[in-house]
């Protein structure tokens, strides 16, 4: 298992730190190899984590992505020590032994090109959930149809084909009180599905028609925080009465950010993220699991994603000691 590069290597932002793959059991400096698959929206974080931690610990990381599902059936096939996921463990994994506690909060939102022939309206009006879901369900196919202007484009939806915890999330908030869509019902919708958040930035941004979904360390530069690149989030309507002044926090990730810790900004699309193991985490990966619910908490806010809170920390905290 070869470890990926971050979102920030991707991006040509500095911070996630270079490491080079690893293979097998034992590390080069003669310590344990922590193997970890899973959830690509934890995974820069995870590998920021690994970086810091194997610097004061006789221990390496063997990092890779492939989606939340991938990491779940790597864990229980004991392919890993420790899976990374973008949402809570479903009943049947926990019956097969799977054990998870959360480490962070995570979100993504509705994206779109900078040069999307009704931005500034969105950008104004926002979107409302209802309005959303009719979008990506292909209920309202033209932008000219979403807002107040004179516009005949065919809208674009994209979305994702990897076993994305992110899709499943949106799928839950995108049907509000009804039933969830599937991923499954989300890509048959779709007018294309690529697998991961990179490739969907790339093709939202490559697209002035097109709308998806993309985690926020996508939408915002990772260094300045700052809407840079060629896409820009699609603000929510929270309450369906037009963007409020309380509801317009996207101008940077900071803002964003403090919206999602106070509850604002809903869940979902807000998620925990967990790391999981095939019953209890062991040796070196519990330590390591130890550290991201103490120190590593204090790095979670400067790398995109919110930690957290106290109670739900300690909560968390139990749970790893008394185990599954």
């Amino acid at each position: 298992m070869e470890r990926n590069y971050s979102r920030r290597s991707v991006l040509g932002v500095a911070g996630a730190g270079a490491v080079a793959s690893l293979a097998g059991c034992m590390s080069s400096n003669g310590g344990e190899t922590v193997r970890i698959s899973g959830g690509v929206g934890p995974l820069p974080m995870v590998e920021v984590w690994a970086d810091m931690y194997e610097d004061d610990a006789d221990v390496s990381f063997d990092i890779s992505g492939g989606g939340t599902g991938v990491g779940v059936s790597d864990v229980l096939n004991d392919q890993v020590d420790i899976a990374m996921m973008g949402r809570e463990p479903e009943d049947e994994e926990i019956e097969q032994g799977l054990f998870a506690v959360p480490m962070l909060i995570d979100t993504v939102v509705a994206t779109v090109n900078v040069d999307n022939p009704v931005l500034e309206e969105l950008q104004e009006t926002g979107l409302s959930r209802e309005e959303m879901e009719a979008i990506f369900t292909k209920e309202i196919t033209n932008w000219g149809e979403v807002v107040d202007a004179d516009v005949d484009e065919e809208i674009t939806v994209y979305g994702r084909s990897d076993a994305s915890a992110a899709y499943k999330q949106w799928g839950d908030f995108l049907a509000g009180e009804g039933d969830a869509y599937t991923e499954t019902e989300l890509e048959n919708l779709s007018d294309g599905n690529h697998n991961g958040d990179q490739p969907v930035a790339e093709a939202v941004g490559s697209n002035e028609n097109a709308i998806s979904l993309n985690n926020i360390n996508y939408v915002y530069d990772l260094s300045s925080g700052e809407l840079e690149g060629n896409i820009r989030p699609v603000p929510l309507d929270i309450d369906g009465d037009g963007l409020s002044e309380d509801e317009d926090f996207y101008e940077t990730r900071a803002e964003f950010l403090e919206a999602v810790e106070a509850g604002i900004y809903p869940a979902p699309p807000a998620r925990e993220m967990f790391l999981a193991s095939n019953g209890d985490f062991e040796a070196d990966a519990q330590g390591f699991v130890e550290w991201v619910l103490t120190d590593g908490q204090q790095y979670v806010r400067d790398n995109g994603y919110v930690p957290l809170d106290g109670d739900r920390l300690e909560e968390a905290q139990d749970n790893l000691e008394e185990g599954p």
